[in-house]
């Protein structure tokens, strides 16, 4: 069973959501948090498998609550459940440490599929996200100065691309023909070079260099 956390302060949004989520077998929810604040509460209390993030709640926002519960709550992980997808937004959300960003216009197949990717390790980005991710880092790339980018070897590469695609370790493992040990060695490397700390954020900051 995946163990999920529900935050958002819309009551009616927020019990259609979970009403979604507990329709699946294979998912159970937890918790409900009404804000930011009760959500890195909640998280800490419960330790959920995967926490579903509104972004503009009172108090505390969606993208600082995440960054406070990627901090102090081991091996939970954040899909963010928005109705906005300004730059804004979708920017701070990731660099927080969130591993999915999809919009409540969604299908619902489409929402519980990247609640199972999420969950299983993978990063989830919605079509529409992704294209603003790749413009706004398109344009941030054009308006910097050039500085030297990161050599990555080409085995490195290979892995970070079947990340960007949504593969799984084992998965990306079985594709390159590696142990999952070594997946992790490269990803590691990856990490170092790149000066990141998670999956999503390797992908993004290879898409600013042009690595991707």
């Amino acid at each position: 069973m995946i163990r999920v956390l529900v935050a958002d302060d819309h009551p009616i949004v927020r019990s259609g959501i979970v009403a979604l989520l507990q329709d699946a077998a294979d998912i159970d929810v937890v918790g409900q948090a009404v804000n930011g604040l009760e959500a890195v509460r909640l998280a800490g209390e419960l330790a959920p498998d995967l926490v579903v993030m509104d972004l503009r709640m009172p108090g505390l926002g969606g993208a600082e609550a995440t960054a406070e519960i990627m901090a102090t709550v081991p091996g939970v992980r954040v899909l963010v459940l928005t109705t906005y997808e300004t730059d804004d937004d979708i920017l701070p959300a990731i660099e927080a440490g969130a591993s999915g960003y999809l919009v409540k216009a969604a299908p619902q197949e489409e929402i519980l599929a990247g609640v199972r990717a999420v969950a299983g390790g993978q990063t989830v980005l919605a079509p529409s996200i992704a294209s603003k991710l790749v413009e706004r880092m398109r344009a941030d790339r054009m308006r910097a100065d050039r500085a030297p980018s990161p050599k990555l070897s080409a085995r490195e590469l290979d892995v970070l691309r079947l990340v960007a695609a949504g593969k799984s370790n084992p998965e990306i493992g079985r594709a390159l023909f590696i142990g999952d040990a070594t997946v992790k060695t490269h990803l590691q490397h990856v990490f170092e070079k790149l000066e990141v700390t998670d999956r999503t954020r390797a992908v993004t900051r290879a898409m600013e260099l042009g690595l991707l």
